[in-house]
């Protein structure tokens, strides 16, 4: 019975939604979610995917920058099918150079990551796994955003929020706290937003205008 309920739940209304609109995965309505409420992504923007596989980020992308913009994914594993225009890069982010990152661009306008751990069941080690992440992801944001980019990132709840939050109001005009209605209620999952970038270095890529 209880692999019948796990069944019914991975197979929602948000999974039925993502196959007849052609999505590889449900995880598409938490972006667009997050994008219609914070618009994230507009036409001609550079996107980072951080952990994009597999790949419906980037398919609802690469819909919102058009073919002026520019999308750059990476995951550890290959991606199921291709995802046309993008730069898909296949390894470990930790072992992974921002200039391979950047490739031609001088910065991005957005950094993506719907990264998460490969969990243990253990709540507190789960809960660090997943900060770890999202500071490695954010590190990378603070490095090759150009002034008035966006960052989003995925969190398990914990402690350790709330110091994320406060070292990303340092670097950007407005940071919020979200939960899409895609993410299943039982989850601890959270999305950090952060818009209207400021980096430490004024000289790095080239602004945006009007973010």
């Amino acid at each position: 019975m209880s692999r019948l309920r796990d069944r019914n739940a991975r197979h929602d209304v948000f999974f039925k939604k993502a196959r007849d609109q052609g999505f590889v995965a449900r995880a598409v309505f938490k972006l667009e979610d997050l994008d219609k409420k914070l618009a994230l992504l507009r036409a001609g923007d550079r996107v980072l995917d951080l952990g994009c596989r597999p790949g419906s980020w980037l398919q609802y992308a690469s819909q919102k920058v058009g073919p002026h913009g520019k999308l750059v994914g990476i995951d550890r594993l290959p991606m199921p099918s291709e995802i046309p225009g993008a730069r898909i890069m296949i390894a470990d982010l930790y072992e992974t150079s921002d200039e391979s990152l950047l490739g031609d661009l001088a910065a991005f306008d957005v950094v993506l990551s719907d990264m998460a751990p490969d969990t243990t069941g253990i709540r507190s080690t789960d809960q660090a796994r997943s900060a770890a992440l999202v500071e490695e992801a954010l590190g990378r944001a603070e490095r090759l955003l150009a002034p008035g980019g966006a960052f989003v990132a995925k969190v398990f709840q914990s402690p350790e929020v709330e110091v994320i939050r406060k070292r990303m109001e340092k670097q950007f005009s407005s940071v919020k706290l979200v939960k899409p209605e895609a993410s299943r209620k039982i989850s601890t999952e959270l999305y950090l937003a952060g818009k209207g970038f400021v980096p430490v270095d004024p000289n790095v890529g080239g602004k945006r205008a009007g973010r």
